[in-house]
């Protein structure tokens, strides 16, 4: 393995993750709301927010895979993670001149820093098993996850007293602190960037990949043609895609609804944005524990187990009531959230073609997104006819459920030799080809 390779792959989950923690969970939300859309009032606020982040994500989903299928053919994933980093910080940097009234601009920075954040996640994710070979996978990505946790972490302690003690910084109101947060966000962002710009690996190019951004294109729509016609030659690659349908759904509707839930049931803003950090905290060693976990017992058996905690937290969210039950349920969601997502990452990269990881992953993230609708939609329909948001985080439990349930048919080892035996099979048809090209 590249060690400087490897180190620098996760050093940009620590890089990132100020953009997921600031940005999306803490400081934007309530900066759209008081400033960039001070004009409106906060139910249409409200409202065009979620519309800016369901934009995002449609781009998001509509470019990567074609996106991915590229970076697969030319070998250069890290080119493409470079560009879409790059994207991202710039929008970043540009919340830090949004003034009040300009929530068109703050909407349409959003949906670029999106697709800068998740477009450059699927490359990221792709580059795994170039890096790591199959026995050191699943504690490389908790690596990853973990260093996001502790990275996110810091960064959000030193925004919140930016913009709770703007003077300690020489900020003369609470609005500066908050533009100074974002500008030390796309800094950050930036400079822990510079390590996989560096070292980022690189395949060999496909010889069937053109010259022309038009003959780009037409390679890679070919290509992910053939990906969709494959796809049944992978029935546990299948099954783990739609087990994470469900789970993931679970997952990221818990990450949106929770700060609403907790407001809605008397919760302060204080202790909402103390349990935030306190999740950070908790999962930088608690995904490393577990992590390690994984590469002893099985990632699909450590998946399942956080699952089940996740089923848990659910069941113990209905019966809150005070800020001490949000912050033992923030430290839960600590203990699993990042071990979740990181096995996850690693399973499914155990279960695709090595050669295809790019345009995969990009298929993830395109059923990722659209599935991710369902939970909150869930959440809130659930919530509305029995009037209580409390039935409507119990709901939550069904797609839990269902992933382990459909998780539990994925066979990994059946599924390894699925991906390798594709794998040879492309590398042969690849020789013969350029064999009879020769001739």
């Amino acid at each position: 393995m590249n060690k400087k390779a490897i180190k620098a792959w996760i050093m940009y989950d620590w890089a990132n993750s100020a953009y997921a923690t600031t940005v999306l969970a803490a400081v934007l939300p309530v900066f759209y709301a008081s400033v960039a859309a001070a004009t409106l009032d906060k139910d249409t606020a409200a409202s065009y927010l979620a519309y800016t982040h369901s934009i995002g994500m449609l781009c998001v989903a509509l470019l990567t895979p074609l996106l991915g299928t590229l970076a697969d053919l030319s070998g250069r994933k890290g080119d493409f993670l470079r560009g879409f980093a790059i994207i991202g910080v710039l929008a970043t940097l540009g919340f830090s001149a949004i003034g009040e009234g300009d929530w068109l601009l703050a909407s349409a920075l959003l949906v670029i820093s999106t697709i800068g954040f998740a477009g450059g996640n699927t490359f990221y994710d792709a580059m795994l098993p170039d890096l790591v070979p199959v026995e050191r996978r699943d504690m490389i990505s908790s690596k990853g996850y973990a260093y996001g946790y502790i990275g996110g972490g810091l960064l959000l302690a030193v925004n919140l007293l930016m913009i709770q003690q703007p003077g300690w910084f020489g900020m003369g109101s609470t609005l500066a602190g908050t533009r100074l947060a974002f500008i030390s966000v796309s800094l950050w962002w930036l400079l822990f960037s510079i390590p996989i710009f560096r070292h980022a690996p690189r395949r060999p190019a496909s010889p069937e990949l053109p010259g022309t951004w038009k003959g780009y294109a037409t390679v890679g729509v070919r290509r992910l043609k053939q990906t969709f016609r494959q796809m049944r030659r992978f029935p546990h690659l299948i099954r783990m895609l739609v087990a994470f349908w469900f789970f993931n759904d679970g997952i990221n509707t818990i990450i949106l609804m929770a700060t609403i839930y907790g407001t809605s049931i008397g919760i302060g803003t204080a202790d909402l944005m103390l349990a935030l950090l306190l999740t950070q905290f908790i999962g930088f060693p608690c995904t490393l524990l577990l992590g390690a976990w994984a590469q002893r017992w099985g990632a699909k058996r450590v998946l399942i187990f956080s699952l089940s905690v996740y089923i848990c937290i659910v069941i113990l969210g209905y019966f809150m009531t005070q800020a001490i039950h949000f912050y033992l349920l923030a430290g839960l969601v600590g203990v699993v959230q990042g071990v979740s997502q990181s096995t996850a990452r690693s399973l499914f990269s155990n279960l695709m073609p090595a050669g295809r990881t790019g345009e995969y992953f990009g298929f993830v993230n395109i059923t990722g997104k659209f599935s991710s609708i369902f939970g909150p939609f869930v959440f809130g329909y659930v919530g509305q006819i029995t009037g209580s948001t409390r039935w409507g985080i119990l709901s939550l439990i069904f797609f839990f459920v269902a992933g382990i349930a459909v998780l539990l048919t994925v066979n990994a080892q059946k599924g390894m030799q699925d991906a390798t035996q594709a794998d040879q099979e492309e590398e042969q048809n690849g020789s013969i080809e350029a064999l009879l090209g020769k001739v």
